[in-house]
């Protein structure tokens, strides 16, 4: 499945430009069953992910193809009458699979869909969905491997309050109650900037809502043929911004992150500069300049936990972990989310980081420098923090299991190499 080699190198320099974001543009591809018509999305990764959403789009009648002079520019055309049936095999490799069931419930009626699959970091269940969909009148049977949702007259709206601001059920439920009759009103969403970049979308297709970027937000159902095909540019990938401003921060160097938005990323960015990385405004405006602890200089430790938007995304986390390992000090990771998001943590071990978990909690003593090792990815951003670690090993690191890293990175490799670092794939 390929991997990756890092080797120990200078600082790092240069410019790098960010993607689109994985957790915007699959959902938007789902959006697309909403209404027939004539889409095109901009700035599209070239990411596993995303392929992988066309296929489970395509048996349900979406037609889908990235534009022959632009690679970055996805064309997709959304039928009269999509189906309402999804791959099992598809839906169990990817869990942003779960954003079709609110489209086609409110589209169709009707939605059968495996039980979804995707990083292994714990369990990530979709009662707030369900719970959410019921009240704008769905019907469920679950299985053991998959589910059944049914709306026989349609979805109607609904005051809806989230237990928790699930990403995800924000997602599912604004795009449902774009076509339920009536006007919805969801209180505690999630606010990120992918919900955000998600609304202004559906706002293009012709939906009408109120509140976006703020806790409640109210939906206006449309009638019947009111929403139509669109074009829309997909939001930077805040986590890859991320992961380059990690990099600098355990290499050392200067580097300019074109396209990353620090408005989307003010709380991971105090905590950064909190511990001794510099990052501001680029000079153009266009971006973020980041420059990391010179010569013998080390990151400061500082305590970190994961909470919803604005608050440091679990994303966020292992890439905070590998910058913790080699900085001054003890810090603690606490992981409110997901229970299992530690996985990562042996590996980084492996290269000799002083790190011990318990339950929700990671107690991290930094280390002058790790030491190169063959290490194994678990998940996407694992895999990521894995190659921001091996920067700050001595010897050769060879990361495994890099077909994960390619779900949610383009050409990681390449982008590392363009500033500076010591790095190739194997495939």
């Amino acid at each position: 499945m390929g991997s990756i080699t890092v080797c120990p190198g200078g600082p790092l320099a240069g410019t790098v430009t960010v993607g689109g974001a994985k957790n915007s543009v699959l959902k938007l591809m789902a959006a697309t069953l909403l209404a027939e018509g004539e889409y095109e999305l901009t700035n599209v990764p070239g990411i596993v992910d995303v392929e992988l959403m066309q296929e489970l789009l395509a048996p349900l009648g979406v037609h889908s193809e990235r534009a022959a002079d632009d690679s970055h520019v996805l064309r997709m055309t959304s039928p009269a009458d999509p189906g309402w049936v999804t791959p099992p095999e598809l839906v169990r490799r990817m869990r942003a699979s779960t954003a079709v069931l609110g489209p086609l419930l409110a589209r169709c009626g009707r939605a059968r869909l495996a039980l979804p699959g995707g990083d292994d970091f714990g369990s990530r269940p979709i009662d707030l969905h369900i719970a959410g969909l019921e009240a704008l009148g769905a019907r469920f049977t679950i299985g053991a491997d998959e589910l059944d949702a049914v709306a026989d007259d349609g979805l109607r709206a609904a005051d809806i309050v989230l237990f928790f601001p699930s990403a995800g059920a924000t997602e599912n439920l604004i795009m449902a109650a774009t076509l339920a009759k009536g006007t919805t009103t969801l209180d505690n969403a999630a606010r990120e900037p992918e919900i955000v970049d998600l609304c202004h979308f559906l706002s293009a297709m012709g939906a009408q809502i109120e509140g976006v970027g703020s806790p409640t937000l109210i939906v206006h159902g449309a009638a019947p043929g009111e929403l139509h095909g669109a074009t829309h540019r997909v939001v930077p990938d805040r986590v890859e911004a991320a992961t380059y401003l990690a990099a600098v921060g355990v290499a050392g160097g200067d580097i300019v992150v074109r396209e990353a938005r620090a408005d989307h990323m003010e709380v991971l960015l105090r905590k950064l500069r909190t511990m001794g990385l510099s990052v501001a405004e680029a000079a153009d405006g266009d971006g973020l300049r980041a420059s990391g602890p010179a010569g013998p200089a080390r990151l400061c430790s500082t305590d970190v936990a994961t909470l919803p938007y604005p608050g440091v995304a679990t994303d966020y986390k292992p890439l905070i972990t590998a910058m913790l390992s080699v900085a001054d000090g003890v810090g603690i990771v606490t992981e409110n989310l997901f229970a299992g998001r530690f996985r990562y943590v042996d590996e980084l071990v492996r290269m000799g980081a002083d790190i011990r978990t318990d339950a929700h909690h990671a107690v991290v003593r930094g280390v002058a420098r790790l030491t190169g090792t063959l290490v194994e990815a678990s998940d996407i951003r694992a895999g990521a923090a894995l190659v921001v670690a091996a920067l700050a090993a001595d010897g050769e690191t060879v990361i495994d299991g890099v077909h994960h890293v390619d779900r949610g990175y383009e050409d990681l490799v390449g982008k590392l190499r363009i500033l500076g670092a010591d790095i190739v794939r194997r495939d």
